[in-house]
């Protein structure tokens, strides 16, 4: 199925929609302020485990992330927060990074790094905050497999690709070809692990 959502405006009855998909585990591609993703309810183990099939990876060794509303949502699923960190993440959120950061035990272990870390995104995307903010939960933040990410600027042939196995494809919109740029705090400094959309800090 694929659903138009209004990039700027998205439609409450069409997020709702979304909501009740995941809420009962499936699985979805969705915009953010970079590239497309696959998505689900990060509560729903089962369909963690599906975006891994789909993906082909080890759920075991895949370093998933997560799209969480704003910072205090965030801050929820990230261990205490020195107050240089915050302000780094308050300066630059929502944006196109990923963060990682020690995991609080509100995040499923599915989710959890071997050395107990997680990695966390505020897109600056009005529809994939505002299917946060419905459901309730974060929804994961995964990849569409493949090489290539220039196929999968174009919703319809993303829907076109993955109808099949996933619930529901949202159209918002053509899509970027950069990644978000991934930073660890874990050290406490900030450790570029990935240049992408975001400037380097």
């Amino acid at each position: 199925m694929l659903i138009h959502i209004h990039p700027d405006n998205p439609q409450d009855r069409l997020i709702k929609q979304v909501a009740e998909i995941l809420k009962s585990g499936g699985v979805i591609v969705y915009p953010t302020d970079t590239i497309y993703g696959l998505g689900c309810d990060i509560t729903q183990h089962k369909a963690v485990e599906r975006i891994c099939r789909i993906k082909g990876v080890d759920p075991q060794k895949a370093n998933l992330s997560f799209v969480c509303y704003d910072l205090s949502d965030l801050s929820h699923y990230a261990k205490q927060l020195d107050t240089s960190v915050y302000r780094t993440l308050k300066q630059y959120l929502p944006g196109p990074y990923t963060f990682i950061l020690e995991a609080s035990r509100q995040v499923p272990k599915i989710l959890k790094t071997k050395k107990d870390t997680v990695g966390i995104r505020v897109p600056d995307n009005n529809i994939a905050r505002a299917i946060v903010q419905e459901l309730g939960n974060p929804i994961l933040s995964a990849t569409l497999p493949g090489e290539y990410v220039e196929e999968y600027t174009d919703p319809d042939l993303i829907h076109d690709r993955f109808e099949k196995l996933v619930d529901l494809v949202i159209d918002g919109g053509i899509g970027g070809m950069v990644p978000s740029t991934v930073i660890s705090f874990v050290s406490g400094e900030a450790e570029v692990i990935r240049e992408g959309a975001g400037e380097v800090m």
